[in-house]
């Protein structure tokens, strides 16, 4: 491989902010595009009064709710480094775009309200992270409210995620009083409110401040300086290698929202977050960053990114070698070749043509319906699969019908379009050929009856059909027609494969017994 290739790999830095929804995620994600000069001006999600929305919230339907339920994709430079940053959807009702998300990084970074501590949603996230092995940063936020005590914070992220956590530097005071930040790894104080010049004040050999300061007279500094001295004699060393393995979380105290606290961290991630890593195959062979052979895997696709031209994004991580707008990849699951002349970069739904990428990097190809999520491509003579992305059982079923039977034909493309997304799934009954949905949360009904109306021009009708627990049949085969009922409905998923509906567990352990030679499954 071209060393000046090698270089490119070496300084990419690709991650997802992971939180519960309203930790501060999206602001995050929007002070660190300033950062990196890829916008002038930060904007917040709660911007509906004043017109400025969150950069990375492009669907209509974020900027009305204030929420992401999309996966964004942003890029920038910052410091020798291409920063890759994914900004997931917070909300549990879109948890299965987040955890594939979480499947095309290699480093995540957990925001955490410092008012409300470690929240389900976090807990969900964070353990997809240990699952993987991959480092995790973490980012108490709003410490310019008043929230939890840091030691509280601190116990509680150790004990309710089990994970043990290094501080790199250490509030002083919060709320109205939030002076700044001890910190301890650059060995100074940077202070709350105040411009990049006199931002920074030394610190002595001992720790204390070098030269006399009115934030010496506080109690606030009496007491962080007590706290750094415990954490200092009681608290865990740093260890990059444990930071590395997932084992050690280095964590930070912050406000995203005043922009504070915010390039100390980004400066600090990007000098411990890791370059990209191999990926392992369904072939047991793990495949390196730095192997000459080009190969990526789409972990998201999404329609309608510019309604105007009624197109479908796949979204790419490369995972090795490099890319070149017009080469030719092959898809092994379905053994067809294809020209990558439509390629693109994203700043959220800002787009610009991308000629050139490297491993690391999130590139997105122009769809016409040939790409699933999972798919491998390769740009070479090599044929292997990635490992599969998780595929979740949804919970929640709907039976869907367009209002208006004259838009029949738009009304089954855009249901085509948003399923092949995956956070809805399809089904379709046996005779009477009636669409039914399946989804993991509520909102992602809301969703796609607001997509429908809005990208397809097609109102909806929804008719719930309650809870059920789906399971997919090992040996098909063996299925009868005649084993369905009102209490196990039989249906197709998109793929032709049958699905039985079941009412409730107690339904489906009674089908059990009476056919134990049907092996059910379910996905995630």
């Amino acid at each position: 491989m071209d060393k000046s290739i090698q270089e490119e790999i070496a300084s990419r830095r690709t991650f997802a902010i992971i939180s519960h929804p309203d930790a501060g995620k999206t602001t995050m994600t929007e002070k660190l595009l300033y950062f990196g000069g890829a916008i002038r001006d930060a904007g917040t999600v709660k911007g509906k009064k004043t017109g400025k929305f969150a950069t990375s919230d492009w669907m209509e339907i974020e900027k009305q709710r204030g929420i992401s339920v999309t996966s964004s994709v942003m890029q920038f430079d910052y410091d020798g480094k291409r920063v890759n940053i994914l900004d997931t959807p917070g909300h549990e009702d879109f948890s299965e775009d987040t955890y594939r998300t979480l499947m095309a990084v290699d480093a995540a970074v957990m925001m955490v309200d410092s008012g409300k501590g470690i929240e389900p949603q976090t807990i969900k996230l964070f353990k997809v992270c240990r699952m993987r092995g991959i480092p995790i940063f973490t980012f108490m936020n709003k410490m310019d409210r008043q929230g939890k005590e840091p030691l509280e914070l601190m116990e509680e992220l150790e004990e309710v995620l089990g994970i043990e956590s290094y501080a790199m530097n250490w509030p002083i005071g919060m709320g109205k009083e939030f002076l700044g930040v001890y910190d301890r790894f650059n060995h100074r104080i940077e202070q709350a409110r105040y411009d990049a010049e006199e931002r920074f004040l030394e610190l002595d050999e001992e720790g204390e401040l070098k030269h006399p300061h009115a934030m010496t007279e506080t109690s606030y500094y009496e007491q962080a300086l007590e706290d750094v001295l415990l954490l200092n004699e009681a608290g865990n060393e740093f260890d990059e290698e444990r930071v590395a393995k997932g084992e050690l979380t280095p964590v930070f105290f912050g406000s995203a929202l005043t922009n504070f606290g915010v390039q100390t961290f980004l400066e600090t991630f990007l000098q411990f977050a890791p370059p990209p890593q191999p990926r392992s195959t369904k072939e047991e062979e793990a495949v390196s960053p730095y192997s000459d052979e080009f190969s990526g895997f789409i972990f998201k696709i999404q329609a309608n990114m510019n309604p105007m031209h009624r197109d479908r994004i796949a979204f790419v991580r490369i995972v090795s070698g490099a890319f070149e707008r017009g080469m030719t990849v092959t898809v092994p699951r379905i053994s067809k070749t294809f020209k990558l002349t439509q390629t693109t970069q994203f700043l959220a739904d800002d787009r610009e043509t991308v000629n050139e990428a490297v491993a690391g990097d999130i590139i997105g190809l122009h769809d016409t319906g040939n790409y699933q999520i999972g798919d491998t491509v390769i740009g070479g003579k090599s044929s292997f699969q990635f490992d599969a992305l998780p595929q979740f059982t949804p919970e929640l079923f709907v039976r869907v019908t367009a209002k208006n039977v004259m838009k029949s034909k738009h009304f089954h493309k855009g249901i085509l379009q948003l399923v092949q997304e995956g956070a809805i799934q399809y089904y379709r009954t046996l005779h009477t050929e009636e669409v039914l949905l399946g989804a993991v949360g509520q909102l992602q009904f809301e969703v796609f009856e607001h997509r429908m109306k809005n990208e397809y021009n097609v109102e909806v009708r929804m008719e719930h059909i309650g809870s059920k627990v789906a399971r997919w049949i090992e040996n098909e085969q063996n299925v009868k027609e005649s084993m369905a009922g009102q209490r196990a409905m039989l249906v197709k998923d998109r793929y032709d494969n049958f699905v039985f509906l079941f009412e409730n567990d107690f339904a489906m352990r009674w089908f059990h017994d009476k056919h134990p030679e049907i092996q059910l499954y379910s996905l995630l």
